[in-house]
């Protein structure tokens, strides 16, 4: 890696064209005046000589000595077309001062190489097609005092027949959203260029109680909104991108709420036949003034919840609906809804952040780069063992592999990855035996495209990673043939 300037001089190499000619224009209009008023007799002497700083700073100006009469300006100009030379055009190099043109290697990069305004973690890429707000999401974890129940159905449900756009009031609409026919082509931090525009309704004054609707955050899933009765709406989910199915998943919020009314929200376009709705789980609900005044996080709530068949049908496969009603704690509350507790690609990169911090931790955790994913996001690869007293003994350890959220939609996966996390991090005797006995090896995310989109099964390429772990198309599914990759290792 070229560890002196002086050996590069002796490198040959071939000259570049564009370089070589710009040398030879620059010379025949007085710019440059080499030795003597003579050409080196060979293309390669003359390349290795353009790359000499000595032989610039003796001979460039020669007669034309009065262009740049200031010294630094000189140097600095000089310095330019030194460092603008293919041999240098690297940017593992870095230089020192004018007066010492050292060149050294860069220091590697640290884990989380990208910053954000939360700190040095490394922003989500999104699909260039999708509109990101730029308003932060973050939700406190708080664990119920006592267990949750169950709803009970009572059979007396209602359900309610689809009404739709044509006789009730869009109230929120998503753009347009890549489904079958189309791929992914690009990403970037923030997804789409431009503007974002408020998607939900003006609201006509302060007696306006028209719920505002919002889902263009990390994991937000939700299409559209309409509302069909004072305080009725249905819902439309997103289908996964660059697919027409998969809709099970929702993540979204509601603000303008008002205390002690019994809203109703139905989900009308659900694929899965069976759902756990039917035998007596409820819809995750978050308030924010809950969360601000009494530390309360996520919490069940709903009643007359049913899960039922759509009643209208379009001839190519049958869509299933989720009801409930429920009142909020507030007025002028910010609540949201998920289907389970949401965990983000940002909340993994948080805790794992705390542990890169932590002294102890890092000491027998080790985080790398498993790969990138297709929209260019950090798939992270976690070594867990305690050092061992010799080689041998180190080799003799048997691996553990352990991998979550190959399907976005299972966010719950995330929380039982952090719980054994917690533990084998710890300093607990059984986590410390098994870090002396094994080597674990830990892909906390697999398909953190897919939960930053807010999809509910598959990556960007449109296809269930969990139905590829014998693919050998390493460019269209990295996340798997990387794990693969590593666990053959």
């Amino acid at each position: 890696m070229f560890p002196a300037l002086e050996t590069e001089r002796k490198q040959e190499t071939l000259p570049d064209p564009y370089e070589d000619f710009m040398y030879r224009h620059l010379q025949y209009y007085g710019y440059f005046k080499a030795q003597k008023g003579s050409l080196p007799n060979s293309a390669t002497h003359q390349h290795v000589q353009k790359n000499n700083p000595h032989y610039l700073l003796n001979v460039s100006f020669g007669e034309r000595n009065d262009l740049i009469p200031d010294t630094l300006q000189k140097e600095k100009l000089l310095y330019s077309l030194m460092l603008s030379s293919p041999l240098l055009r690297s940017r593992q190099l870095l230089f020192d001062e004018l007066d010492q043109v050292n060149p050294r290697l860069r220091e590697p990069r640290e884990l989380f190489a990208f910053f954000s305004s939360k700190g040095t973690l490394q922003a989500p890429r999104w699909p260039i097609e999708c509109e990101v707000i730029k308003e932060s999401i973050h939700h406190i974890e708080w664990v119920p005092p006592q267990p949750e129940y169950f709803y009970q159905p009572t059979g007396n449900e209602k359900v309610p027949e689809i009404v739709g756009e044509e006789k009730g009031t869009v109230v929120y609409h998503l753009n347009p959203v890549p489904t079958e026919g189309s791929y992914f082509t690009s990403s970037r931090v923030g997804g789409k260029r431009g503007v974002i525009k408020e998607l939900a309704v003006t609201l006509e004054g302060p007696e306006d109680d028209t719920l505002l609707f919002e889902s263009r955050f990390e994991s937000g899933n939700l299409q559209k909104a309409v509302q069909v009765d004072t305080y009725e709406y249905e819902l439309t989910l997103r289908t996964d991108l660059y697919t027409n199915k998969h809709t099970q998943w929702f993540y979204f919020r509601v603000q303008n709420t008002r205390k002690d009314v019994t809203y109703r929200f139905t989900i009308v376009n659900l694929l899965k036949p069976k759902s756990l709705y039917t035998v007596g789980m409820k819809p995750l609900m978050y308030s924010q003034l809950d969360a601000n005044i009494y530390n309360i996080g996520w919490r069940r709530e709903g009643n007359e919840i049913k899960y039922y068949k759509n009643n209208t049908d379009n001839g190519q496969q049958s869509f299933y609906c989720l009801t409930w009603t429920i009142q909020f704690p507030h007025d002028q509350d910010t609540c949201f809804f998920a289907h389970f507790y949401p965990y983000t690609y940002t909340d993994l990169q948080c805790y794992l952040l705390s542990v890169a911090k932590n002294p102890i931790q890092s000491q027998f955790c080790k985080l790398r780069t498993l790969c990138r994913s297709l929209a260019g996001n950090t798939v992270y690869l976690l070594t867990i063992t305690n050092p061992s007293p010799t080689p041998h003994e180190a080799a003799a350890k048997k691996a553990v592999v352990l991998s979550a959220r190959v399907h976005p939609g299972e966010s719950n996966a995330s929380w039982i990855m952090k719980g054994f996390l917690d533990f084998i991090l710890s300093n607990s005797p059984d986590a410390q035996l098994l870090r002396d006995i094994f080597v674990f090896k830990v892909v906390p995310m697999l398909n953190p495209d897919g939960v930053i989109v807010g999809n509910y099964r598959c990556s960007l390429a449109g296809r269930d990673l969990n139905r590829h772990y014998k693919t050998i198309l390493k460019e269209s599914f990295p996340c798997i043939w990387h794990t693969r990759n590593m666990i053959k290792r």
